[in-house]
């Protein structure tokens, strides 16, 4: 028997205030059309003043535990993938940790951008497969409008806030394509890329800082890269292309989501689609698609999923799971 790290239950959070495009042409050269006809985007949901990283975090676990029928005391370890932790230290997981009333285990942040879901899935499912834990809560969250510079209109419209978490839990498997859970894993990063999209400020700089992004740059990086790793991660777990039944990509652009489907030879039908209703909420993208695309109905128990992202970096991969 192998053991594999199953999702035994999804949830997400999104904050109230939701930011049509139209909110933005008070205050930018921008319109409803142009920010959809460039990203495919209509709306997004922002924090409220004072709402954190870790509460959006903390409302997304609470979900997902009750999809699983789970107490937080159940779970051994949360892994929380966060660009935009509440403070420097400490971790944004402890402070979830703290929020659900946990007092076992253990709980760290991982810091990969938009790819951090997938990264922070991999050190999830290393976890339970080396037998350190056998529940793991993993999320994604974000609060990008804090970083952004509201008069630069190719990226302030692109982002938006919000949480999702998966539990992950150990169960024996066959050892073959068909187990249920986290099937492969690739991931890759090339620092070389860096100047292409970051924030220009940070502790050791004294600084805050906004986002900074090459658009052109990413898009062409982008397509090829998460084509790629998804491609790579399905040769790692002995499947292809055609044994997918959803692709559940990082939700920063449609078009990037469009060009991905295409060059790995799959249908838009099989992609979970959700950047027209949240904009790139970067690590929280991933299991927010997740849960959305459980909650309509589309992905089901038995369905091979694939999900990839990149963020700056570069860092990107994949990661192939059965639901």
């Amino acid at each position: 028997m192998t053991g594999r790290a199953v999702v035994t239950g999804v949830g997400h959070y999104l904050p109230e205030r939701i930011v049509p495009n139209s909110e933005f042409e008070a205050t930018l050269d921008t319109s409803d059309e142009w920010i959809r006809a460039r990203s495919g985007i209509e709306r997004r949901h922002f924090a409220a003043e004072g709402e954190t990283t870790s509460q959006l975090a903390a409302n997304a676990a609470r979900a997902a535990l009750a999809d699983a029928g789970l107490d937080p005391d159940d779970i051994d370890a949360i892994v929380v993938a966060t660009s935009t932790a509440d403070l420097t230290f400490p971790s944004a997981a402890t402070m979830v940790q703290s929020a659900l009333g946990m007092t076992r285990g253990f709980a760290f942040d991982v810091q990969a951008v938009c790819a951090g879901f997938v990264y922070a899935l991999s050190n999830a499912n290393a976890l339970i497969v080396s037998g350190q834990a056998d529940r793991v809560l993993v999320i994604g969250a974000e609060t990008f409008s804090r970083i952004m510079d509201w008069t630069d209109r190719s990226t302030c419209v692109l982002f938006g806030d919000g949480a999702g978490a998966l539990v992950l839990e150990k169960q024996d498997g066959a050892g073959t394509a068909q187990d249920r859970g986290i099937l492969s894993v690739d991931l890759n990063s090339d620092g070389r890329y860096k100047d292409l999209l970051y924030v220009d400020g940070g502790v050791s700089t004294h600084t805050t800082g906004h986002l900074r992004m090459q658009g052109n740059q990413v898009f062409r990086h982008a397509v090829e890269k998460l084509a790629k790793t998804a491609e790579s991660a399905l040769d790692k777990a002995g499947l292809g292309s055609a044994d997918v039944d959803w692709i559940v990509p990082h939700q920063a652009n449609i078009r990037i989501i469009q060009g991905t489907a295409k060059k790995m030879g799959l249908p838009m039908d099989k992609v979970v689609v959700t950047v027209q209703d949240h904009g790139n909420t970067s690590a929280a993208s991933i299991p927010l698609a997740l849960s959305v695309g459980k909650a309509r109905g589309q992905i089901k128990q038995g369905d091979l999923v694939v999900t990839e992202a990149i963020g700056g970096g570069l860092a990107w991969g994949a990661v192939v799971l059965r639901w």
